[in-house]
């Protein structure tokens, strides 16, 4: 059967597509240049509703390699996207007029969050289930940067908050070149891996 088209029940989330997470930034993804094409070109298709999420972390964050001794347990990275700085903005290349919110995450010095959703201890909530709930989105279509922590913890709780949920793989840089055990944990909580140039095809 064809894939239902998309239309006005179906949401756009785009994983930050930050400087930061791109060649040249604090913390790049290597392949993260080439997606942004694709999804400029998702983009134009008739979503509902477009979101973009960014890391907006303060100076001392938790995850911080630099602040390591606030040990929550969680990973470390080199201080990237702080709030405000260049890092922590929107690829140049990645067209906005179609985005309809922005949702900024990380904000909190003591626990990072990886997901659209929620903190990764999974307290305190972005709103952005409350709102895609309130303006009829019932299918969610995820890309961005990276597959094997944001865009992963957004589809995961995507999929728990009731959403029908879908991984655009070829919009989605990866820091892992085997994408195989990320697509298995997907599959298994119900999430649907797709090639976004199916939607693109027409």
């Amino acid at each position: 059967m064809p894939f239902p088209a998309i239309g006005h029940r179906d949401a756009l989330l785009i994983i930050d597509v930050q400087n930061d997470f791109l060649p040249g930034g604090a913390l790049a993804v290597e392949d993260g240049t080439r997606i942004i094409p694709m999804i400029n070109r998702l983009q134009s298709l008739p979503f509902g509703r477009v979101v973009a999420t960014q890391d907006w972390h303060p100076r001392d964050h938790v995850s911080f390699t630099t602040t390591a001794e606030k040990d929550d347990g969680g990973d470390r990275w080199p201080p990237h996207c702080i709030a405000a700085t260049w890092g922590a903005a929107f690829a140049d290349t990645l067209e906005q007029a179609h985005i309809g919110l922005i949702v900024r995450k990380g904000m909190n010095p003591g626990i990072d969050s990886y997901s659209a959703f929620r903190d990764n201890d999974g307290g305190n909530e972005t709103g952005l289930s409350q709102w895609l709930s309130a303006c009829g989105v019932e299918r969610v279509f995820i890309c961005g940067i990276a597959l094997e922590y944001c865009v992963r913890a957004s589809a995961h709780d995507a999929r728990r908050d009731g959403f029908e949920t879908f991984v655009l793989d070829a919009a989605c840089a990866a820091i892992n070149d085997d994408r195989r055990g990320i697509h298995h944990d997907l599959r298994a909580a119900g999430i649907t891996i797709m090639d976004a140039r199916t939607l693109l095809k027409d």
